[in-house]
């Protein structure tokens, strides 16, 4: 059952804190997951939230932060010191401490490391910080089970079990050269089940996925998704083995890819949410809602140009919101398959045969919906004439649109800009601009006008 932050036990909650009732309040706490504790935290204000991150220890609030609001986790730890940032980050995996570290200023940042009493965990996370965040080398964490080929089977359990301490999950053993290169990897029941005298090398799989350290997040994040990856290594260009990422890590990619993509298809170019101020949602949507100010003038000039088609035929002018609006939809439709197939790596072939496929799409679909408009028309105006041109203009108008919904984001992708900007207002305004004018080009033409 999904866990509900509901105002009953806020209020509990609330009253607890208010009392300075510190022991029910940590038993009503230690119920709940570190991540439903994060979800009530989020719901409190500022100065209870706090209350509840120094009272509880830091082997349960370091995971707590994790899983904040960012926004929350950012003033919780302007109000935290130094030394507690620290306490609280020595009890998180090397990844997730670099992460939270990364959020600070630089000068918060040396003052945090100063303080880091594990100089192993110290230094991994100093090497952590370097990578950019949107690489492998941003995404892996330090923490991972390593043997040497070399090693015996039953001298290999004895030593793991020093390093498994401090991994949270073993999803597979990696084997590395006496130069700490990957040569191969191995699961528990490979090594449970092998005889103890064996040679690592000789039970190991040799056929290992990884990734390079300099490998953007979404490739990696394809990587594990086509092959179904829990864990993958990360090595660098002479194939050292350098950390691990795992499964949790590319969900959160993935989710902020989506995310990104959904504003950005919202015709939204910044990454924000609704709790950011006025200022910065303006910036986000004006560049978009300018773009379609821009193509609304341009509408009205094209339709200026056709203003003596509009005294003798004024049916066509009834139809124009028509016309665009289909253009629209289906240049978004043709746009949105191919952003998703994009994502997914599952777009195959050469532009041309996309681009034929479209048209064809196009034309069927156009065909079908112009015979109904057709029928419409005739019925409705009683001149098949101004029915034909109208009619004849939606199938042109949509396999148009369906071709500019297809081409674009290709073109996009092949020059390196995110295809997810294709499927919305530009794509629109684009093509509500060329299907009105398309509309009452081709109706001039089969009218005679």
């Amino acid at each position: 059952m999904q866990f509900q932050v509901t105002n009953e036990l806020l209020e509990n909650v609330q009253h607890l804190i208010a009392n300075n009732d510190d022991k029910p309040l940590k038993t009503l706490l230690s119920e709940f997951h570190y991540a439903d504790i994060a979800e009530i935290l989020d719901e409190l204000n500022f100065e209870d939230a706090i209350y509840i991150i120094k009272l509880l220890d830091s082997e349960t609030t370091s995971d707590i932060l994790t899983e904040l609001d960012e926004d929350v986790r950012e003033k919780i730890l302007e109000n935290l010191s130094a030394k507690e940032i620290a306490e609280e980050v020595e009890e998180l995996d090397s990844d997730d401490a670099a992460d939270i570290i990364g959020e600070l200023s630089e000068e918060r940042q040396e003052a945090v490391i100063s303080q880091i009493e594990d100089e192993e965990h110290k230094a991994e996370i100093q090497e952590l910080l370097a990578y950019d965040e949107d690489t492998a080398g941003g995404l892996m964490a330090k923490e991972l089970v390593k043997v040497y080929g070399t090693w015996t089977v039953a001298g290999c359990i004895r030593r793991i079990r020093g390093q498994a301490k401090d991994v949270t999950r073993v999803h597979s053993i990696y084997v590395v050269n006496k130069e700490e290169k990957l040569i191969g990897r191995l699961s528990l029941k490979d090594l449970i089940t092998a005889k103890s005298e064996e040679k690592i090398a000789d039970i190991a799989k040799d056929n290992v996925d990884y990734v390079n350290v300099k490998d953007d997040a979404e490739d990696v994040a394809r990587v594990m998704a086509k092959y179904d990856l829990e864990a993958i290594p990360v090595v660098d260009d002479d194939l050292t083995l350098l950390g691990r990422i795992t499964i949790d890590d590319i969900v959160d990619v993935l989710k902020e890819e989506a995310d990104k993509d959904y504003q950005l298809a919202a015709g939204i170019t910044q990454d924000v949410d609704s709790d950011d101020s006025i200022i910065e949602l303006t910036r986000a949507r004006l560049p978009w809602l300018f773009l379609g100010l821009i193509g609304g003038i341009g509408a009205f000039i094209i339709m200026e140009g056709f203003q003596e088609s509009f005294n003798q035929y004024a049916v066509l002018f009834f139809f124009t919101p028509l016309i665009a609006a289909m253009a629209g939809n289906v240049g978004v439709q043709s746009s949105a398959i191919i952003v998703q197939g994009l994502a997914n790596d599952d777009v195959k072939g050469s532009v041309n045969s996309r681009l034929i496929k479209e048209m064809l799409l196009a034309a069927l679909n156009g065909v079908i919906l112009a015979i109904f408009l057709f029928v419409f028309v005739w019925a409705y105006n009683g001149e098949m004439d101004k029915a034909l041109a109208i009619s004849v203009s939606l199938v042109a108008v949509i396999i148009i649109a369906g071709l500019i919904g297809t081409f674009v984001p290709l073109f996009l992708n092949k020059r390196g800009i995110d295809p997810a900007i294709a499927t919305g207002p530009f794509i629109t305004t684009s093509n509500d601009i060329l299907g009105i004018l398309l509309y009452f080009w081709i109706a001039k033409l089969i009218l005679g006008i």
